[in-house]
C-alpha cells in the first residue's frame, strides 16, 4: 500500500510540472516535502494501511481507496484547491504496473 500511495504523490508532483494550476504547489518546498512525508517508512505504518482497509471496505476498491486516502490528507492540509489532481489521468494499472515492482525491488 505505501508504494501505490508514492506513486500517486510522486505522479502528482510530476503532474505540478505540467499543469498550470498545480504550479504554485509545486514551488511550495514545504508543501512538497510534507506531502512526501505521507508515504515515509516513518510516517506511514499499519495505522495508515489500516485506514486504506477502512476505505476500502466502502469502495470495494483498493486503488480507489489509496486515491481517497490521499484526498484526505489534502483535506488535513488544506491543500484541498489541489486535491481533484489527484489520480488525474490515471488508472489503477498505472499505478499498480509502478507501484508492484518497488515493493518487490525492496
Amino acid at each position: 500500500m505505501r508504494y501505490r500511495v508514492l506513486v500517486e504523490v510522486e505522479y502528482f508532483l510530476a503532474l505540478c510540472d505540467v499543469v498550470d494550476a498545480l504550479k504554485s504547489f509545486k514551488e511550495d518546498a514545504s508543501a512538497v516535502a510534507k506531502l512526501r512525508s505521507i508515504y515515509s517508512p516513518e510516517n506511514f505504518g499499519s495505522e495508515q494501511a489500516q485506514r486504506i482497509k477502512e476505505i476500502e471496505r466502502i469502495t470495494n476498491h483498493d486503488v480507489k481507496a489509496v486515491e481517497y486516502f490521499i484526498k484526505e490528507k489534502f483535506d488535513e492540509y488544506n491543500w484541498k484547491d489541489f486535491k481533484e489532481y489527484v489520480h488525474f489521468a490515471l488508472t489503477s494499472q498505472d499505478i499498480n504496473n509502478s507501484a508492484i515492482p518497488l515493493a518487490l525491488k525492496v
